[in-house]
């Protein structure tokens, strides 16, 4: 069975169509930020605990009690801040963004320190467990074509490995890390021998990576593009072959076509791709404004929701993936000229069902 597009709701059957109403329990995290919001991350100890970052140069620790968040804390960087995750245990907080620094934010004191630099933004950061000690790391991708590789104890990186281009995306799991590049490069790291690349491929989509995400199992991954596109993608070349991918999402059709014709598709870039903690099914979102659950071992929607009029530049499920949050903000996908001084800076959060994220087992 193929993957059903998500550009509209004849692509697949009608029960994969979720509407407004099934969106009615969110909870809404108003003025989560005075500018668009670049990364939202659950705390990997708490479910209800989680962070944002935004392009207004602050970092948000929000705390979810009775269905209400409460702002808990934040700190500040000298410019937008692009990405941000916890560390394992839960205590602390790292960020990086357009101001060249790495911070890292202890919860318990509320201080926050620089622990690190690039000589250019940092767009993405990652903790990891690397080497043959499995010692907890943080990796930090940059546009200055190279990722860091930080102990939180010193001044200096462990090590820099230099990247095919401007690193854009990048995630982990298990004991993969796949960064991707500007040129459409993806790099293959394994975490057991960190200060080598395994192997560098091109994209199998056309078009500028957005985003990465790995599979919870480590041995593979699903990459976006700005095209609308997404690849599920295996490390191992036999399994690639058997089983790899790539099909079409987060396009609309015109409502004015004529009836028989084949009509114009506006496409939407591939903003956020995240996995199912629990079930390994996955959801994708973008500057369409819908999200949609997919399930990619039987290669079928799971379900699908309607735009939400703007765009949608992050999602993140919490840590028994019961809650999804997302964000309602611009992507800049239109580039200075489409961000309007009306548009929503909103954080949702999803309570999840299984009829959206659990598997479906073919009859």
């Amino acid at each position: 069975m193929a993957f059903y597009s998500s550009s509209s709701s004849s692509s697949g059957p009608t029960q994969t169509m979720a509407t407004e109403k099934d969106l009615a329990n969110d909870i809404v995290v108003n003025n989560p930020a005075e500018d668009s919001i670049s990364d939202i991350a659950f705390s990997p100890q708490q479910d209800f605990l989680f962070s944002s970052s935004s392009w207004d140069g602050k970092v948000r620790i929000w705390d979810v009690q009775n269905g209400i968040a409460q702002g808990r804390s934040q700190y500040e960087h000298m410019g937008p801040v692009l990405t941000t995750r916890w560390s394992n245990d839960g205590t602390k907080v790292a960020s990086g963004g357009c101001d060249n620094i790495v911070k890292l934010f202890d919860v318990a004191s509320g201080q926050n320190q620089q622990i690190g630099a690039h000589d250019a933004p940092v767009k993405v950061l990652r903790f990891v467990n690397c080497g043959p000690t499995n010692t907890e790391c943080l990796v930090t991708g940059s546009w200055d074509k190279s990722i860091k590789y930080w102990d939180l104890r010193q001044a200096q990186p462990i090590t820099t490995l230099m990247m095919p281009d401007r690193v854009y995306a990048m995630d982990s799991k298990q004991q993969l890390l796949v960064v991707g590049t500007a040129e459409r490069h993806i790099a293959i790291i394994n975490l057991s021998n960190p200060t080598t690349i395994f192997k560098t491929i091109l994209s199998p989509l056309k078009w500028q990576t957005r985003v990465i995400s790995c599979y919870n199992e480590g041995d593979g991954y699903a990459v976006g593009s700005v095209e609308g596109r997404c690849a599920i993608r295996y490390v191992d070349d036999e399994v690639q072959k058997k089983s790899g991918f790539s099909f079409k999402c987060h396009r609309q059709t015109s409502p004015n076509r004529a009836p028989g014709s084949q009509g114009q598709s506006m496409v939407y870039p591939l903003n956020s791709i995240a996995f199912h903690p629990v079930y390994g099914t996955f959801v994708t979102a973008g500057g369409d404004g819908s999200f949609h659950f997919w399930d990619k071992n039987h290669r079928h929607r799971l379900r699908g929701f309607p735009s939400l009029q703007a765009s949608i530049p992050v999602v993140s499920f919490n840590r028994s993936g019961s809650v999804m949050a997302y964000a309602l903000s611009y992507d800049w996908h239109q580039g200075y000229m489409g961000n309007r001084p009306d548009y929503p800076n909103v954080i949702r959060l999803h309570p999840t069902t299984d009829d959206e994220v659990k598997e479906k087992r073919k009859r």
